[in-house]
């Protein structure tokens, strides 16, 4: 069921070519106005060029507020057009039905992740420490993260308007709060203490043990692992939305 269900909606995506552009094409664009930003920047002998750093925590914000875009829209719409009621009425058990949302758009995730990544390394020279490897993987759990995010939020929305009115809500404050523009110990203490628990501060940490050293840090695999937990949870929670009967 988690298959066919992946499968149907891979479908729908391979016909909606403004959505895989979305997925595809956008992140590599932003990355691009992000490496021209910086690209008259003078810097001393011997200083790593900001775009480094930013360009780097760039490949995890934007796959997720892009995934969460798309998916909460996306599933909004097999909601309200009667798509997710009907196949409520089938046998079909709930968690497979939404993991095999989740997993579809995770799919187009990687994808994204690997275009971004691949764009940041061969066209702009990336220079971290760190394998790329280990940058495509926090990369697409944050992507993944933004899927989960998304098919939960998109069970309070009832219009696509009211699905983008969360991303002030849930991917705003986690941009500001991640520890990209304001380093985290330098927050007040309220503020730091809300940003330690939130999804996005786990993967701006990895990029930074990964963009630091060359082999994986224990603190990499700690932190990947905490956000792996987390999309696990957030999808139990989505799944708790859904209805045998929708309206």
């Amino acid at each position: 069921m988690t298959v066919a269900t992946t499968t149907r909606v891979l479908g729908q995506l391979r016909h909606d070519h403004r959505s895989v552009a979305l997925i595809l094409v956008v992140p590599a664009l932003l990355l691009t106005a992000v490496y021209f930003l910086y690209e008259n920047e003078t810097l001393a002998p011997g200083f790593p060029r900001t775009f480094d750093r930013v360009g780097l925590m760039m490949l995890a914000i934007f796959p997720f507020v892009v995934m969460f875009l798309v998916t909460s829209i996306t599933m909004l719409r097999e909601r309200t057009s009667g798509t997710l009621e009907r196949l409520l009425t089938t046998p079909i058990h709930k968690a497979d039905l939404l993991f095999g949302y989740a997993l579809a758009f995770s799919i187009m995730a990687a994808l994204q992740s690997l275009v971004a990544t691949a764009v940041a390394y061969w066209v702009f020279d990336l220079d971290i420490k760190g394998s790329p490897g280990f940058v495509v993987m926090i990369a697409v759990i944050n992507a993944v993260l933004g899927v989960a995010l998304g098919l939960l939020c998109s069970a309070f929305a009832r219009t696509e308007f009211q699905a983008v009115q969360f991303m002030p809500v849930v991917v705003v404050p986690q941009i500001l709060l991640c520890g990209l523009f304001v380093a985290r110990e330098d927050m007040n203490e309220v503020l730091e203490a809300i940003s330690g628990v939130l999804p996005l501060t786990f993967s701006v940490d990895a990029l930074k043990e990964i963009a630091g050293n060359a082999d994986a840090t224990g603190t990499m695999w700690q932190d990947a692992l905490i956000m792996g937990g987390i999309v696990v949870g957030v999808l139990v929670l989505a799944s708790l939305t859904l209805r045998r009967q929708t309206r």
